[in-house]
C-alpha cells in the first residue's frame, strides 16, 4: 500500500484534487454533496465550457433569452447594496465565501477610501434553479443623488430592479428618487428589506411605509439580513419569478447599447454592452452608429465579476467588448454598435447629463496642462456626466470650466483625478448656471441667441443690456423625523427656498418638499441640515428648470483695481455677507507690502464691504527722545505722504497661493 509522503508530493495533490471534485459531485459521499441551488452547482454546467478546463471560455449558447433576467439594485446611501451584491455573488459562486468579502464590485480606491459606491458595476451570476441554469446580470447602483445619472444609465440594460430600504431607517429621500426613475422605466421592482439583523430594526414599520409610498403590497417585500446572508436566497428566487426575461430575438441584426466604459492604457476603450438583439463574437466588425467608424471585435466576455471572455454574446446578455477603440472620444455613452452592412434602427440612448455647478480647474504648474488634459479626456469616457470647457484666467493661467452634478461628484473627480492619474489641481469655488434675457436685437444678433447661459462669472452681463436674469432652481425632498421639522423650515426660509409640499409618511416621519434656489444649497446646505437634525434627516433634489431672480455682478478690487479671477455672482439680498466673507479670505491671504493695501467689494460703483491690508512702517519717532509734540507730528506726516506717493506707483502684484486660498473650496463651511 502507497502513501502520500512515499509516492512524492506531485501524486499527493493530484489525488486529494480528485478526492475533492469526487466529493463535490457526490460520488464518494453522497450524503455530503451539495443540495441544488446552492453556490457550488450555480455556476455555468460543464457542457458550457469549450473543454474540461474552467479557464477556457464559456459558451453563452447555454443560457436562452427565456433563462436570462438583468436587474439593479438601486438604494439610499448606505442601505446596505454592495453588501447584498457581496451576499449574491457568494451565494452563486462567483466568488469564494470570506470574511474580507465588503465591497467586491467597488473597485475605485475612492469607493474604498469614502465606503461609497461611486461607479455602477456589473456582474454576471449563474445561479441554478429547479433544475434550470440561469444567468443573472446584477449591475450595483450609486446611492448619492449626485452619482443619479449613474443609475438610470444602468436602468436601461435591465428589465427589473431589487429597491432596498434600511429596516431601522425606513424609507430616505433618495429611495423614493430611485423609485421614481424605475417605475418611469417601466420596471419590475422587487422591494427588499435589509439589516433586519439590528436591535432598532422594525420591518413592519418600513413595510407600511412601502405600502403607503410607493403603493406595493406589504407581502411583496422580502425581509434580508445582507451581513449575515439571512433569507439572500429568497431575493435570487424572487428576480427570476418576478422579472421578465428581456424581449430580444437572436435572428434579427445586432444591435448593441454602451451603457458605460472605461480606458484600458494597454488595450483601449473596454465598452459595457446590453444586447437588445443579434450575436457578437470575436473578428465581428461592427459600426458606430455615433461616429460611423468600422472596428473589428477582439474580444467579447462577461464580468463574473472580473473579465471573463466567451466566444459570443447572444440577444438579452450584458458584457462587454475590446475592439481597439484607441480613442477616448471613439466610445460615446449611449453609442449603438451593429455589423457592418447591415445597419438598425439606433437606441434611443441616453438623456445626457444637465450639469449642476460648475468650477474651474487649473494645472498646479503649467508645464503640466498637457499630462492634465489627457487624464481629463479618460477619466471624463468613464465619468460621461462631466462637461468640459476650455477656459483661462490671467492668475492661474489655461484650464477648463468643468460641470459636475453636485459637490460630491466634483470632489470625487478631484479625487480620483489625483489617485488614477497622479495629476494635482487647483479648483475654483464651485458656481451654478444662470441665464441671462438679452434687451436689444444688436444683442441678440451678436450672441445668436435671446437667452444666453453663464457658466463664468467674469462673462456676466450688465444689467443695461439684459431685461431679467434667471436662476437655476431645484425641487428638493427632506425627510426627517418630526421633531427637527421646525429648525429644518427656518433653515429652508433662510435659503430662500418656497415650501410645495409636507407629508407624514407615517407616524414620526415627514417628508418635505421645497423649491430652493441651486446656488443656496450647492456648498454647505447639506452640511448645514445634517447638523440640525443630528444626522438623521436625508435630502435629494431633482432639476426644475430656472427662475427670475434679482443677480448682481460683484466685482473685488485691489486699490481700485478689479481683479477678474476674484468676480462672483450673487443674489441681491446675500451681497454683503458674501462680499464681507471674500474682502476676510483675501486680507488673511495677501503678503503686507510698504503700502496700504484697500480691498474693497463693489456692486458697479457702490461698495459694501472693506478690508485693509496695513503698510509695513519704520518707527521714524525711535530717535525722538522728548522735545515738542510738533517735531514728532512733523516726521509722521512726511512718513504718511511717502506711503501716498507710493500707493499711487506700487502695484498689488497677488501671489498665486493667495489666489488659490480664496478661489478654493472652503472645507470649514
Amino acid at each position: 500500500m502507497w502513501t502520500l509522503a512515499g509516492q512524492g508530493w506531485w501524486r499527493g495533490r493530484a489525488l486529494a484534487a480528485w478526492v475533492t471534485e469526487a466529493a463535490r459531485k457526490g460520488l464518494l459521499w453522497p450524503h455530503l454533496a451539495p443540495a441544488r441551488g446552492t453556490a457550488a452547482e450555480s455556476r455555468a454546467p460543464d457542457r458550457c465550457y469549450s473543454s474540461a478546463d474552467r479557464k477556457e471560455k464559456i459558451d453563452m449558447s447555454c443560457f436562452p433569452v427565456e433563462n436570462t433576467r438583468n436587474f439593479s439594485i438601486i438604494a439610499h446611501v448606505d442601505h446596505g447594496k454592495s453588501t447584498l451584491a457581496d451576499r449574491l455573488l457568494e451565494l452563486t459562486g462567483a466568488i469564494d465565501k470570506t470574511k474580507n468579502n465588503k465591497q467586491v464590485l467597488d473597485k475605485l480606491q475612492v469607493e474604498r477610501e469614502r465606503g461609497i459606491t461611486v461607479k455602477a458595476q456589473t456582474a454576471s451570476l449563474f445561479y441554478n434553479y429547479e433544475g434550470k441554469q440561469y444567468l443573472l446580470n446584477l449591475i450595483d447602483t450609486p446611492g448619492h443623488v449626485d452619482f443619479s445619472y449613474e443609475v438610470s444609465r444602468s436602468l436601461s440594460a435591465c428589465q427589473g430592479v431589487l429597491l432596498v430600504v434600511d429596516a431601522n431607517e425606513g424609507i430616505q429621500a433618495q429611495t423614493v428618487a430611485n423609485f421614481f426613475l424605475a417605475f418611469e422605466a417601466q420596471l419590475s421592482i422587487i422591494p427588499v428589506i435589509n439589516k433586519i439583523d439590528l436591535k432598532n430594526a422594525d420591518p413592519e414599520r418600513v413595510e407600511k411605509q412601502i405600502e403607503k409610498v410607493f403603493d406595493i403590497p406589504g407581502d411583496e417585500c422580502i425581509k434580508i439580513s445582507a451581513k449575515l446572508g439571512t433569507n439572500v436566497e429568497s431575493v435570487l428566487d424572487a428576480v427570476i419569478k418576478r422579472i421578465p426575461f428581456p424581449k430580444a430575438h437572436c435572428r434579427n441584426p445586432l444591435r448593441a447599447l454602451v451603457f458605460d466604459s472605461t480606458f484600458d492604457r494597454y488595450r483601449g476603450v473596454i465598452a459595457n454592452v446590453a444586447l437588445f438583439d443579434g450575436v457578437v463574437s470575436k473578428g465581428d466588425k461592427i459600426v458606430s452608429a455615433h461616429t460611423q467608424k468600422t472596428y473589428e471585435v477582439n474580444e467579447v466576455g462577461v464580468l463574473n465579476p472580473n473579465e471573463q471572455p466567451t466566444h459570443k454574446l447572444y440577444a438579452g446578455q450584458v458584457g462587454y467588448l475590446i475592439a481597439g477603440m484607441k480613442d477616448v472620444t471613439e466610445a460615446q455613452i449611449g453609442d449603438t454598435l451593429y455589423l457592418h452592412k447591415q445597419p438598425v434602427e439606433p437606441l434611443p440612448g441616453f438623456k445626457s447629463a444637465k450639469p449642476m455647478v460648475f468650477a474651474g480647474m487649473y494645472p498646479v504648474d503649467q508645464s503640466e496642462y498637457n499630462n492634465l488634459k489627457s487624464a481629463i479626456e479618460k477619466l471624463t469616457l468613464n465619468d460621461s456626466s462631466v462637461v468640459v470647457h476650455r477656459d483661462s484666467s490671467l492668475a492661474l493661467g489655461a484650464g477648463w470650466r468643468l460641470g459636475f452634478l453636485g459637490l460630491l461628484h466634483m470632489e470625487v473627480f478631484n479625487q480620483r483625478l489625483e489617485q488614477e492619474y497622479n495629476a494635482s489641481v487647483i479648483l475654483t469655488t464651485p458656481t451654478v448656471p444662470y441665464k441671462a434675457v438679452l434687451s436689444s436685437a444688436k444683442l441678440i444678433k451678436e450672441y445668436r441667441e435671446k437667452e444666453i447661459t453663464i457658466i463664468n462669472p467674469a462673462q456676466f452681463p450688465d444689467k443695461s443690456k439684459v431685461t431679467e436674469y434667471l436662476e437655476p432652481v431645484v425641487l428638493g425632498t427632506i425627510i426627517t423625523p418630526d421633531e427637527y421639522t421646525g429648525k429644518i423650515m427656518m433653515l429652508c426660509q433662510a435659503r430662500r427656498a418656497v415650501q410645495k409640499n409636507m407629508m407624514y409618511i407615517d407616524q414620526n416621519r415627514v417628508m418635505l418638499k421645497y423649491l430652493f434656489p441651486l446656488n443656496e444649497i450647492v456648498v454647505d446646505f447639506y452640511d448645514s441640515l445634517k447638523s440640525l437634525s443630528s444626522g438623521y434627516a436625508s435630502f435629494d433634489y431633482e432639476d426644475a428648470g430656472y427662475q427670475t431672480a434679482e443677480l448682481v455682478k460683484m466685482d473685488i478690487l485691489l486699490n481700485g483695481s478689479i481683479v477678474e479671477e476674484l468676480v462672483t455672482v450673487v443674489h441681491k439680498d446675500k451681497a454683503y455677507s458674501v462680499g464681507k466673507a471674500i474682502c476676510e479670505r483675501l486680507k488673511d491671504s495677501l503678503p503686507r507690502q510698504l503700502f496700504e493695501i484697500a480691498i474693497q467689494a463693489a456692486l458697479g460703483s457702490k461698495i459694501i464691504a472693506r478690508e485693509t491690508v496695513k503698510a509695513y512702517r519704520k518707527n521714524v519717532l525711535a530717535k525722538c527722545y522728548g522735545g515738542d509734540i510738533t517735531r514728532k507730528m512733523k516726521l509722521l506726516k512726511r512718513q504718511a505722504e511717502g506711503k501716498k506717493k507710493l500707493r499711487k506707483v506700487g502695484n498689488v502684484e497677488v501671489p498665486k497661493d493667495a489666489f488659490i486660498k480664496v478661489l478654493k473650496t472652503q472645507s470649514d463651511k
